[in-house]
Protein backbone atom coordinates (compact mmCIF):
# COMPACT_ATOMS: atom_id res chain seq x y z
CA UNK A 1 0.00 0.00 0.00
CA UNK A 2 7.06 2.49 -2.31
CA UNK A 3 5.63 5.12 -1.90
CA UNK A 4 4.38 6.37 -5.24
CA UNK A 5 4.37 2.96 -6.83
CA UNK A 6 2.82 1.27 -3.82
CA UNK A 7 -0.12 3.64 -4.02
CA UNK A 8 -0.25 3.90 -7.77
CA UNK A 9 -0.99 0.18 -7.79
CA UNK A 10 -4.63 1.16 -7.52
CA UNK A 11 -4.58 4.87 -8.18
CA UNK A 12 -2.37 4.83 -11.28
CA UNK A 13 -1.66 8.52 -11.78
CA UNK A 14 -1.56 8.17 -15.53
CA UNK A 15 -4.45 5.74 -15.59
CA UNK A 16 -3.09 3.97 -18.64
CA UNK A 17 -1.90 0.47 -19.36
CA UNK A 18 1.36 -1.16 -20.17
CA UNK A 19 3.83 0.58 -22.41
CA UNK A 20 7.43 0.85 -23.51
CA UNK A 21 8.66 -2.73 -23.69
CA UNK A 22 12.36 -2.92 -22.96
CA UNK A 23 14.76 -5.68 -23.88
CA UNK A 24 16.59 -7.09 -20.89
CA UNK A 25 20.29 -6.79 -20.38
CA UNK A 26 23.00 -9.34 -20.33
CA UNK A 27 22.42 -10.99 -23.71
CA UNK A 28 26.17 -10.88 -24.27
CA UNK A 29 26.84 -12.92 -21.17
CA UNK A 30 25.77 -16.57 -21.21
CA UNK A 31 25.33 -18.88 -18.21
CA UNK A 32 27.76 -21.73 -17.75
CA UNK A 33 25.18 -24.28 -18.94
CA UNK A 34 24.55 -22.36 -22.17
CA UNK A 35 20.79 -22.75 -21.68
CA UNK A 36 18.82 -19.50 -21.74
CA UNK A 37 15.14 -19.28 -20.80
CA UNK A 38 12.92 -16.36 -21.78
CA UNK A 39 10.82 -14.61 -19.14
CA UNK A 40 8.40 -11.66 -19.28
CA UNK A 41 8.36 -9.32 -16.27
CA UNK A 42 6.42 -6.19 -15.40
CA UNK A 43 7.52 -3.27 -13.25
CA UNK A 44 6.47 0.28 -12.28
CA UNK A 45 8.65 3.26 -13.14
CA UNK A 46 9.50 4.47 -9.64
CA UNK A 47 12.20 3.52 -7.14
CA UNK A 48 10.60 0.60 -5.33
CA UNK A 49 9.12 -0.77 -8.55
CA UNK A 50 12.17 -0.43 -10.80
CA UNK A 51 15.31 -0.50 -8.63
CA UNK A 52 15.78 -4.27 -8.75
CA UNK A 53 15.30 -4.20 -12.52
CA UNK A 54 17.95 -1.48 -12.76
CA UNK A 55 20.42 -3.52 -10.70
CA UNK A 56 19.70 -6.71 -12.64
CA UNK A 57 20.42 -4.90 -15.90
CA UNK A 58 23.56 -3.21 -14.58
CA UNK A 59 24.97 -6.42 -13.08
CA UNK A 60 23.83 -8.65 -15.98
CA UNK A 61 22.02 -10.86 -13.48
CA UNK A 62 19.45 -12.23 -15.92
CA UNK A 63 22.10 -13.81 -18.11
CA UNK A 64 24.07 -14.94 -15.08
CA UNK A 65 21.09 -17.01 -13.95
CA UNK A 66 20.23 -18.37 -17.37
CA UNK A 67 17.45 -15.95 -18.30
CA UNK A 68 16.63 -13.62 -21.16
CA UNK A 69 14.23 -11.07 -19.69
CA UNK A 70 11.76 -8.87 -21.51
CA UNK A 71 10.72 -6.03 -19.22
CA UNK A 72 7.45 -4.13 -19.60
CA UNK A 73 6.62 -0.96 -17.71
CA UNK A 74 3.14 -0.47 -16.22
CA UNK A 75 1.46 2.35 -14.34
CA UNK A 76 0.06 0.16 -11.57
CA UNK A 77 -0.12 -3.31 -10.06
CA UNK A 78 -3.67 -4.35 -11.00
CA UNK A 79 -2.84 -3.90 -14.68
CA UNK A 80 0.08 -6.28 -14.24
CA UNK A 81 -2.14 -8.85 -12.53
CA UNK A 82 -4.50 -8.54 -15.51
CA UNK A 83 -1.55 -9.15 -17.83
CA UNK A 84 -0.56 -12.18 -15.77
CA UNK A 85 -4.06 -13.59 -16.14
CA UNK A 86 -4.00 -12.98 -19.89
CA UNK A 87 -0.65 -14.78 -20.22
CA UNK A 88 1.19 -11.62 -21.32
CA UNK A 89 3.42 -11.61 -18.24
CA UNK A 90 5.11 -14.33 -16.22
CA UNK A 91 5.92 -12.10 -13.24
CA UNK A 92 5.07 -8.58 -12.09
CA UNK A 93 5.40 -6.05 -9.30
CA UNK A 94 2.61 -4.79 -7.03
CA UNK A 95 2.38 -2.43 -4.08
CA UNK A 96 0.47 -3.03 -0.86
CA UNK A 97 -2.77 -1.60 -2.22
CA UNK A 98 -2.98 -4.42 -4.77
CA UNK A 99 -2.12 -7.26 -2.37
CA UNK A 100 -5.77 -8.26 -2.24
CA UNK A 101 -5.42 -9.61 -5.79
CA UNK A 102 -3.07 -12.50 -4.93
CA UNK A 103 -5.07 -12.98 -1.72
CA UNK A 104 -8.14 -13.50 -3.91
CA UNK A 105 -6.34 -16.07 -6.06
CA UNK A 106 -5.38 -13.90 -9.05
CA UNK A 107 -1.62 -14.43 -8.66
CA UNK A 108 1.04 -15.83 -6.32
CA UNK A 109 3.48 -13.76 -4.29
CA UNK A 110 7.02 -15.00 -4.90
CA UNK A 111 9.07 -12.35 -3.04
CA UNK A 112 8.57 -9.43 -0.69
CA UNK A 113 10.24 -6.34 -2.13
CA UNK A 114 10.07 -3.57 0.48
CA UNK A 115 8.16 -2.12 3.41
CA UNK A 116 6.52 1.23 2.79
CA UNK A 117 6.54 4.10 5.28
CA UNK A 118 5.50 6.97 3.02
CA UNK A 119 1.76 7.12 3.73
CA UNK A 120 0.28 9.93 5.77
CA UNK A 121 -2.99 11.45 6.84
CA UNK A 122 -2.40 15.16 6.31
CA UNK A 123 -4.61 18.09 7.27
CA UNK A 124 -4.84 21.81 6.63
CA UNK A 125 -3.10 24.12 9.15
CA UNK A 126 -5.14 24.40 12.34
CA UNK A 127 -6.41 20.81 12.34
CA UNK A 128 -4.26 19.14 14.95
CA UNK A 129 -5.82 15.74 15.64
CA UNK A 130 -7.52 12.86 13.86
CA UNK A 131 -10.54 13.39 16.10
CA UNK A 132 -10.87 16.88 14.63
CA UNK A 133 -11.53 15.36 11.21
CA UNK A 134 -15.08 14.45 12.23
CA UNK A 135 -17.43 16.03 9.70
CA UNK A 136 -14.50 17.32 7.61
CA UNK A 137 -13.95 16.74 3.90
CA UNK A 138 -11.16 14.18 3.37
CA UNK A 139 -9.78 13.36 -0.08
CA UNK A 140 -8.32 9.94 -0.74
CA UNK A 141 -7.45 7.72 -3.72
CA UNK A 142 -9.95 4.99 -2.95
CA UNK A 143 -8.68 1.47 -2.33
CA UNK A 144 -5.04 2.54 -2.09
CA UNK A 145 -2.65 2.63 0.84
CA UNK A 146 -3.80 6.24 1.35
CA UNK A 147 -7.29 4.88 1.97
CA UNK A 148 -5.84 2.24 4.26
CA UNK A 149 -3.81 4.66 6.40
CA UNK A 150 -6.90 6.89 6.72
CA UNK A 151 -9.01 3.99 7.98
CA UNK A 152 -6.32 2.96 10.45
CA UNK A 153 -6.01 6.51 11.77
CA UNK A 154 -9.76 6.94 12.14
CA UNK A 155 -10.06 3.57 13.85
CA UNK A 156 -7.35 4.53 16.31
CA UNK A 157 -9.28 7.71 17.13
CA UNK A 158 -12.55 5.86 17.66
CA UNK A 159 -13.99 7.03 14.33
CA UNK A 160 -14.93 5.41 11.01
CA UNK A 161 -15.06 6.67 7.44
CA UNK A 162 -18.74 7.39 8.02
CA UNK A 163 -17.71 10.10 10.50
CA UNK A 164 -15.94 12.12 7.78
CA UNK A 165 -16.91 13.37 4.34
CA UNK A 166 -14.76 10.99 2.35
CA UNK A 167 -14.17 12.20 -1.21
CA UNK A 168 -12.77 9.63 -3.65
CA UNK A 169 -10.30 11.17 -6.11
CA UNK A 170 -7.16 10.12 -7.89
CA UNK A 171 -3.79 10.98 -6.41
CA UNK A 172 -3.05 13.93 -8.70
CA UNK A 173 -6.45 15.43 -7.86
CA UNK A 174 -5.70 15.11 -4.14
CA UNK A 175 -2.58 17.21 -4.68
CA UNK A 176 -4.55 19.92 -6.48
CA UNK A 177 -7.56 19.84 -4.16
CA UNK A 178 -5.50 20.02 -0.96
CA UNK A 179 -3.29 22.76 -2.36
CA UNK A 180 -6.31 24.90 -3.25
CA UNK A 181 -8.10 24.28 0.05
CA UNK A 182 -10.98 22.33 -1.47
CA UNK A 183 -10.49 19.51 1.05
CA UNK A 184 -9.65 19.65 4.75
CA UNK A 185 -7.48 16.54 4.87
CA UNK A 186 -6.19 13.65 2.78
CA UNK A 187 -4.87 10.12 2.88
CA UNK A 188 -1.84 10.37 0.60
CA UNK A 189 1.89 9.62 0.44
CA UNK A 190 5.39 10.91 -0.25
CA UNK A 191 6.77 12.19 -2.60
CA UNK A 192 3.38 13.73 -3.46
CA UNK A 193 3.26 15.33 -0.02
CA UNK A 194 6.46 17.21 -0.86
CA UNK A 195 4.61 18.68 -3.84
CA UNK A 196 1.66 19.66 -1.63
CA UNK A 197 3.96 21.30 0.92
CA UNK A 198 5.15 23.77 -1.69
CA UNK A 199 1.62 25.18 -1.73
CA UNK A 200 0.67 24.49 1.89
CA UNK A 201 3.91 24.58 3.89
CA UNK A 202 2.06 24.55 7.21
CA UNK A 203 0.14 21.32 6.59
CA UNK A 204 -0.13 18.94 9.54
CA UNK A 205 0.75 15.25 9.47
CA UNK A 206 -1.81 13.50 11.68
CA UNK A 207 -0.85 9.86 11.11
CA UNK A 208 1.86 7.79 9.43
CA UNK A 209 2.73 4.15 8.75
CA UNK A 210 5.13 4.03 11.67
CA UNK A 211 2.22 4.65 14.05
CA UNK A 212 0.84 1.20 13.22
CA UNK A 213 4.01 -0.79 12.56
CA UNK A 214 4.62 -3.68 13.08
CA UNK A 215 0.97 -4.53 13.79
CA UNK A 216 0.09 -3.38 10.28
CA UNK A 217 2.79 -3.28 7.61
CA UNK A 218 2.68 -2.15 3.99
CA UNK A 219 4.83 -4.51 1.91
CA UNK A 220 5.28 -4.40 -1.86
CA UNK A 221 6.00 -7.66 -3.67
CA UNK A 222 6.81 -9.54 -6.83
CA UNK A 223 4.05 -11.85 -8.05
CA UNK A 224 3.84 -14.64 -10.58
CA UNK A 225 1.17 -16.06 -12.85
CA UNK A 226 -0.50 -18.98 -11.08
CA UNK A 227 0.30 -21.45 -13.85
CA UNK A 228 3.94 -20.37 -13.99
CA UNK A 229 4.47 -20.62 -10.23
CA UNK A 230 2.86 -24.05 -10.02
CA UNK A 231 4.15 -25.44 -13.32
CA UNK A 232 7.64 -23.98 -13.76
CA UNK A 233 9.46 -24.22 -10.43
CA UNK A 234 12.89 -23.98 -12.08
CA UNK A 235 11.95 -20.69 -13.76
CA UNK A 236 10.67 -19.37 -10.43
CA UNK A 237 13.94 -20.42 -8.81
CA UNK A 238 15.98 -18.52 -11.40
CA UNK A 239 13.87 -15.37 -11.11
CA UNK A 240 14.12 -15.52 -7.32
CA UNK A 241 17.89 -15.84 -7.61
CA UNK A 242 17.99 -12.61 -9.63
CA UNK A 243 15.64 -10.78 -7.28
CA UNK A 244 17.50 -11.88 -4.16
CA UNK A 245 20.91 -10.92 -5.54
CA UNK A 246 19.65 -7.53 -6.74
CA UNK A 247 17.85 -6.99 -3.44
CA UNK A 248 21.08 -7.43 -1.50
CA UNK A 249 22.88 -4.92 -3.71
CA UNK A 250 20.11 -2.40 -3.02
CA UNK A 251 20.00 -3.11 0.72
CA UNK A 252 23.74 -2.44 0.97
CA UNK A 253 23.62 0.79 -1.03
CA UNK A 254 20.32 2.62 -1.35
CA UNK A 255 21.91 5.91 -2.37
CA UNK A 256 23.93 4.56 -5.33
CA UNK A 257 20.89 2.50 -6.33
CA UNK A 258 18.86 5.72 -6.57
CA UNK A 259 21.38 7.06 -9.10
CA UNK A 260 21.40 3.76 -10.98
CA UNK A 261 17.58 3.63 -11.09
CA UNK A 262 17.41 7.20 -12.38
CA UNK A 263 19.68 6.22 -15.28
CA UNK A 264 17.61 3.09 -15.93
CA UNK A 265 14.34 5.06 -15.99
CA UNK A 266 15.95 7.96 -17.91
CA UNK A 267 13.19 10.53 -17.23
CA UNK A 268 12.66 10.08 -13.48
CA UNK A 269 13.93 12.99 -11.30
CA UNK A 270 16.67 11.80 -8.95
CA UNK A 271 15.31 13.75 -5.97
CA UNK A 272 11.87 12.25 -6.38
CA UNK A 273 13.38 8.76 -6.42
CA UNK A 274 15.49 9.64 -3.39
CA UNK A 275 12.45 10.84 -1.42
CA UNK A 276 10.67 7.61 -2.26
CA UNK A 277 13.66 5.46 -1.35
CA UNK A 278 14.10 7.00 2.08
CA UNK A 279 10.44 6.46 2.93
CA UNK A 280 10.80 2.71 2.55
CA UNK A 281 12.79 -0.07 4.19
CA UNK A 282 14.77 -2.59 2.20
CA UNK A 283 15.70 -5.72 4.10
CA UNK A 284 18.54 -8.06 3.07
CA UNK A 285 17.39 -11.30 1.46
CA UNK A 286 18.58 -13.43 4.37
CA UNK A 287 16.43 -11.37 6.73
CA UNK A 288 13.44 -11.62 4.39
CA UNK A 289 13.97 -15.38 4.23
CA UNK A 290 14.07 -15.62 8.02
CA UNK A 291 10.96 -13.49 8.38
CA UNK A 292 9.23 -15.61 5.75
CA UNK A 293 9.77 -18.81 7.69
CA UNK A 294 9.20 -17.47 11.21
CA UNK A 295 5.73 -16.13 10.42
CA UNK A 296 6.59 -12.42 10.31
CA UNK A 297 5.73 -12.01 6.63
CA UNK A 298 2.52 -13.97 7.18
CA UNK A 299 1.64 -11.47 9.91
CA UNK A 300 2.29 -8.56 7.51
CA UNK A 301 0.02 -10.09 4.89
CA UNK A 302 -2.67 -11.03 7.41
CA UNK A 303 -2.78 -7.45 8.67
CA UNK A 304 -3.31 -6.25 5.11
CA UNK A 305 -6.01 -8.86 4.55
CA UNK A 306 -7.91 -7.58 7.58
CA UNK A 307 -7.85 -4.11 6.02
CA UNK A 308 -8.95 -5.49 2.66
CA UNK A 309 -11.89 -7.16 4.35
CA UNK A 310 -12.88 -3.77 5.80
CA UNK A 311 -12.49 -2.21 2.35
CA UNK A 312 -14.77 -4.86 0.86
CA UNK A 313 -12.00 -6.29 -1.33
CA UNK A 314 -12.02 -9.67 0.42
CA UNK A 315 -15.05 -11.49 1.88
CA UNK A 316 -12.87 -12.94 4.64
CA UNK A 317 -9.31 -12.82 5.95
CA UNK A 318 -7.22 -15.15 3.79
CA UNK A 319 -4.37 -17.37 5.01
CA UNK A 320 -1.19 -16.00 3.33
CA UNK A 321 0.10 -19.56 2.94
CA UNK A 322 -2.43 -19.98 0.11
CA UNK A 323 -0.62 -17.43 -2.07
CA UNK A 324 2.91 -17.00 -0.67
CA UNK A 325 5.32 -19.93 -0.54
CA UNK A 326 7.65 -18.85 2.25
CA UNK A 327 9.77 -21.97 1.95
CA UNK A 328 10.42 -21.37 -1.75
CA UNK A 329 11.73 -17.86 -1.06
CA UNK A 330 13.84 -19.06 1.86
CA UNK A 331 15.33 -21.84 -0.27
Amino acid sequence: MSPLSRRSVLAGLAGIGAAATLAACGDDEQPASGAVEKVNLGYIADFTGASLMAIAEDRKLWAKHGLQAELKVFTNGPLQVQALGAGDLDFGYIGPGAMWLPASGKAKVIAINSLGFADRVIAQPGITSVQALKGKKVGVPEGTSGDMILRLALQGAGLTVDDVQKVAMDASTVVTAFGSGQIDAAGIWYPLIDTIKKRVPGLVELAKNDDFYPGVSFPSAYVGRNEVVSGKPELVRKVLAVLREANDVRALGVSPTVELTARFLKSAPVEQLRAEAYNARFLPSAELAAKSTDGTVADWLTGLNELFQQLGKLPEVVDPATYYDAAAYAA
